[in-house]
């Protein structure tokens, strides 16, 4: 019930955030996405500080104000404790409280003192909390703020410092990170469109998530000093997912995205989400042309990769720089050709999942999401992928989700697991059927129930066979249905027989027979008509 309740307050405080934007006309603007995120940022910075420092002084946690208590101490005091925090928390100095810019609000100039706050929290937490591109300059922590605001710049912060001390997240830390990704959700949910980048999906529904993660790691496996990557990772809900089940402090996580926008919420994410030591692994970049993690010269393999990339998109300004020499491993199925017409057309999940294949260790898994055509296309490079996985014994199975399970597009999507380790039978699955379509703003969407989620997990890890649900088929079995990885064509015909009297027999035998002579009569009364139609346009 305390996490419900928090989860509503916080809830609060972002529409109270989005009503200060709105009150000084910038509600649905491009830029309010900007000030909304980065000042809950610097908010959920300040508590987590707040609950690192009391946890290593109880003086502070006992102090009636730990702000003014901590102000006092040392600097050569206040640097042990900056010491033992490490990177669990933004270090910062007391000026950069919260409550600091509460007390000095009326003073002249208070815009820019909020911006100059935000930028020297960057420049000071630089090395932890930077994200890099691919060419290696660093997106800092904030940005500058009051370069939004027209007119009024001191009373619009001033209404944001109000807001923000009011709140406070230090109640919930102790608890279980996974509160985060509602919030996070809650947080982008009014600015889940990508203006700006080429192919960003800023998260991905729970259900298809949590599906993903617990198919992949099992309940109670114990797993240590993993690598989690995702190439096309917009705000990091799957990566966020497979770190929870696998233990944020037994895996590192690995992403690059094209959108600058996408790899700033990935940090945000990572932020809340307890998973601070790999901020420095977050690449904005375009991983198909420049993928950037690498050992050696050689592309980084991975333990678990997790990714719904793009599934359409014009890439064919760089099409022909793909296809080298040196990446003819990595894309072994081919490269699509660019379409004389509808160029944004051009199929690049194939592009990514084949950089996957590629990209996964050793007895490695991966989820990827992919639209449902790919799993039973007889022809091309998705055909190519599905023989390459059947030939190397290293598919785990497919999960094929209901339609409009994304609020945002109409395409069927499938799921499919990658298994290096899985040398036996293949589960496939058909949900298709499953969840209950509810709206979404203008958009219709397919929610899954609890129990419906848990009946794919449960149905997938225990190899179970469900009517009308699930298969579990043999690698030859595959081959024989020319490599089709849809659950449907393995499912067993079934014909129902029931018991008729002669009586019963002749009375539905006679209401076909009267059913089809009334549809014949019709058929010639329309052909009829027809003829004399056709027979006066001749006239006319």
């Amino acid at each position: 019930m305390v996490t419900i309740e928090f989860e509503r307050e916080t809830k609060k405080l972002i529409d109270s955030l989005k009503a200060v934007c709105a009150n000084f006309g910038l509600g649905n603007d491009g830029n309010e996405f900007k000030i909304i995120t980065q000042v809950f940022l610097y908010k959920f910075l300040n508590d987590k500080f707040a609950y690192e420092i009391k946890k290593i002084d109880e003086n502070i946690k006992n102090a009636p104000s730990w702000e003014e208590y901590y102000t006092n101490l040392s600097q050569e005091q206040r640097n042990k404790i900056l010491r033992r925090i490490g990177a669990k928390a933004a270090k910062l100095k007391p000026e950069y409280f919260i409550t600091h810019l509460f007390n000095i609000q009326d003073s002249p100039d208070f815009a820019q003192t909020f911006d100059d706050t935000l930028h020297q929290i960057s420049i000071e937490n630089n090395d932890i909390f930077s994200v890099k591109t691919e060419g290696g300059a660093k997106i800092e922590l904030f940005d500058t703020l009051s370069k939004y605001i027209i007119d009024d710049k001191d009373a619009f912060f001033k209404a944001i410092i109000n807001k923000l001390v009011l709140f406070s997240f230090e109640n919930i830390f102790n608890q279980k990170y996974d509160f985060y990704a509602t919030i996070f959700e809650y947080l982008i949910k009014d600015y889940n469109s990508d203006s700006g980048g080429k192919y960003a999906e800023y998260y991905t529904p729970h259900a298809v998530a949590k599906i993903m993660a617990a198919i992949l790691v099992k309940e109670n496996e114990e797993i240590k000093n993993v690598t989690c990557y995702d190439p096309s990772a917009g705000s990091g809900t799957l990566l966020m997912n497979i770190a929870h089940a696998i233990g944020e402090d037994r895996c590192s996580i690995y992403s690059q995205d094209i959108s600058q926008k996408s790899s700033s919420l990935l940090r945000l994410n990572l932020i809340l989400n307890n998973l601070v030591h790999s901020i420095s692994n977050v690449i904005k970049g375009n991983t198909l042309l420049s993928p950037y993690h690498k050992e050696g010269e050689a592309l980084q393999k991975f333990d678990y990769i997790v990714s719904n990339p793009p599934f359409k998109t014009d890439f064919s300004d760089y099409r022909d720089d793909l296809d080298s020499k040196e990446n003819h491993d990595r894309f072994f199925a081919g490269i699509p050709k660019v379409p004389a017409k509808k160029k944004e057309s051009m199929s690049i999940y194939s592009m990514f999942l084949q950089h996957i294949i590629y990209s996964l260790k050793k007895g490695g898994k991966a989820a990827v999401v992919v639209p449902t055509g790919f799993i039973t296309a007889q022809s091309g490079i998705d055909r190519k992928i599905r023989e390459h996985l059947i030939e190397k014994k290293m598919l785990g199975g497919v999960v094929s989700m209901p339609s409009n399970i994304f609020a945002t597009t109409g395409t069927n999507v499938s799921i499919i697991f990658i298994d290096d380790t899985n040398k036996e039978n293949v589960v496939l699955i058909d949900a298709s059927n499953l969840g209950k379509i509810v709206k979404e703003g203008k958009n219709q969407k397919t929610v899954l129930s609890e129990t419906e989620e848990e009946l794919i997990i449960n149905t997938f890890n225990n190899k179970n066979i469900e009517d009308d649900l699930s298969v579990v088929v043999s690698y030859e079995d595959i081959k024989a249905k020319n490599y089709s990885f849809s659950a449907g064509q393995y499912f067993d015909i079934k014909i129902e027989y029931v018991d008729i009297t002669k009586d019963e027999f002749d009375a539905k035998m006679k209401s076909f027979s009267d059913s089809l002579n009334a549809m014949f009569g019709e058929s010639k009364f329309l052909e009829n008509e027809i003829k004399k139609q056709l027979l006066g346009l001749v006239y006319e």
